[in-house]
Parts: C-alpha cells; structure tokens; sequence
C-alpha cells in the first residue's frame, strides 16, 4: 500500500485496538443534547457505503432521530469530521487509508468507533480473459503494457486507493514507471470495464468486495500488491468512525452505530437489489433487515429511542421486523 510497510502494519494494528477499547461508548441514556437527533453522515458515492447508509437511516428514522447524508470525497469527509461538520463515517477501509487517516487519529481528531466489516478486499483485478492470457499479478502487468495502453484505472480523484496506485507508480514498482492513472468514479470507472468487456479489451482498475462487480464481471484478483494495498489480495476492515466525543454526547445513537457490524453478504443483497433489480435502496435495506431479525435485535440491544422508549419494540413495531 505505501513504501513503508512495516508502518502500516502497525497503523493499522493501531486503529483496531482503538475499536477494542471497553467502554468507548458509555451505557445508552435518554439524556442526549437535542443536536444528538441529527445525524449528519457522509457518502463518497460508493455503493458499499450506499448500502450500510441506508441500512443505518432506516433504523434512525425508526428510532425517532434524523440522517443527513453529505456526498463528500474520503479527505473531505475527515476534514468534517474534524470541524465537527460530520458524525458518522461508515467507510474508513483499513489498510487503505492508513496514511490519510493517520493525521487525525494522531491529532485526536476523530474517534475509531468500531470494526463494522471484516472479509472485505480491495486491490487490482482483471477481467477473467485478461488473467487467462497470463495477468496473474501485478508483476506481470508491465509484460503486457501496450495491450493495457499503459493505464490503471481508479475511482474519484483524492481517494487513498488512487494515491497508492501513484504511488506504485512514482516508486517504478513492477516495471510501472511510464504508466498513468485514470481517475474518474465508481460509475465512470465501471462504466469503462463494461465496455471492455463487452469488447474484450485489457483493462485493469481498482476492485473490491462487496460490490455487485463480482458477480456481474468474471474478473481476477491480482497477487503480489501487499506492499501498496495489503495482503491477501488487499485484505480489508472496515471501520465506523465519528468526530472526537460523539460517543460521550450521544451516547445512545453511538451505541447503535458500535453494535451495527455488517457482512460481505448482506451488503451484496442490498447493491444487488439496487443496481441490478432496480429496486429503491431504502427499499432494500429494509428487505435486508427484515431478512435478519436477529442482526437487528443485536444491533438494538440497550439502545433507546431518540425519546427514551424500547428501541428494539419501536423499530419491530414500525418497520414490521420480527
């Protein structure tokens, strides 16, 4: 993921103990300010966080509190939370982030609330032919540069995975040296390796799970970018993140968002749902936690709603979950 990997490691090491910390978030009360019922979230426009989003304001409005979601780009998102402009972050990919977010941990800027995802991945990959044709790793993407034109596509310009791929290639790493990042966004990133795969073209961009990609593609996970993305093929946690002291003012929509741990799976269900079925996404997150009752209730247990009421009971009894 960055030059020095050793750092890295122990960054990363670092932000999950914060998780572990007993006693982050202080026993659910009613006793909350009123700007506790407001909760302002960020969206870079990733369908992954699209989906633990709305999973999340579902149960908000539930609960009788407001969700506010901004679209802001990953080094946006931190600098509001830093000013105390954002709550809630549901999408700090860890190692990916680490140089990004180093700062503000460090600087006490914001609090890493929870491991809400684990299993994820995040690196390279290549459509199935391309892999059939030799494209195992990334050292074997230079061999073939003039069939890929030289370019490694990404997502929105500033996002971390973007800065490791220039970084890779400021390092000349893997013969990579001449090569040129295409920044665009998820869509328009997609969209291009839609098009060639429908043409059979050599493509190779930033991949990840989960996301609807690994099922509508037949792609490949490139090998051998541990020291840019992390190993096991980018192998990644997700973590909940808020602004320094969320959890000390509002101590019961914190527990809420310590206790919301997601899956692979069930983030696949909601992106599937809205992207290739065509269904509302509020929609279905709430087909996704009606599916899971029993996530749900963990989820709930010992929060209140935004008045003091049983949470668990005020969310079965509007939302039909039981």
């Amino acid at each position: 993921m960055m030059n020095n990997k050793s750092w890295a490691i122990k960054g990363w090491t670092a932000l999950l103990s914060l998780c572990l910390l007993p006693g982050l978030v202080p026993a659910a009360t009613a006793a909350e300010p009123p700007s506790c019922t407001d909760v302002r979230m960020a969206d870079p426009g990733w369908t992954d966080i699209d989906a633990t989003n709305a999973m999340a304001g579902v149960l908000l409005k539930a609960l009788g509190y407001k969700q506010s979601v901004s679209n802001l780009s990953v080094p946006i998102t931190y600098q509001g939370l830093k000013t105390g402009q954002i709550d809630v972050f549901l999408g700090n990919w860890m190692p990916a982030q680490g140089p990004l977010v180093k700062p503000f941990v460090d600087g006490h800027a914001i609090d890493v609330l929870h491991a809400n995802l684990t299993d994820a991945k995040f690196t390279l990959a290549v459509p199935d032919y391309v892999a059939a044709a030799g494209v195992h790793s990334f050292a074997d993407l230079a061999k073939h540069a003039d069939q890929f034109q030289d370019k490694v596509y990404g997502i929105e310009p500033g996002a971390p995975a973007n800065q490791n791929i220039k970084k890779m290639i400021a390092d000349k790493a893997f013969g990579l040296g001449n090569w040129s990042i295409v920044e665009s966004s998820e869509t328009g990133m997609l969209t291009q390796v839609e098009r060639s795969v429908r043409d059979k073209k050599w493509i190779v961009f930033l991949a990840w799970e989960p996301h609807l990609m690994n099922t509508k593609f037949h792609l490949t996970y490139l090998s051998g970018g541990d020291a840019y993305f992390g190993p096991n093929y980018g192998g990644a946690t997700v973590n909940t993140v808020t602004r320094a002291g969320f959890a000390g003012q509002c101590t019961n929509v914190a527990r809420l968002f310590q206790q919301m741990t997601f899956s692979v799976d069930i983030e696949n269900q909601i992106i599937t749902n809205v992207l290739q079925n065509k269904v509302d996404l509020n929609a279905a997150a709430l087909q996704a936690l009606k599916g899971n009752p029993a996530l749900v209730s963990s989820w709930l247990k010992g929060v209140t709603t935004a008045s003091g009421a049983d949470g668990l009971q005020a969310v079965q009894t509007q939302l039909g979950i039981r």
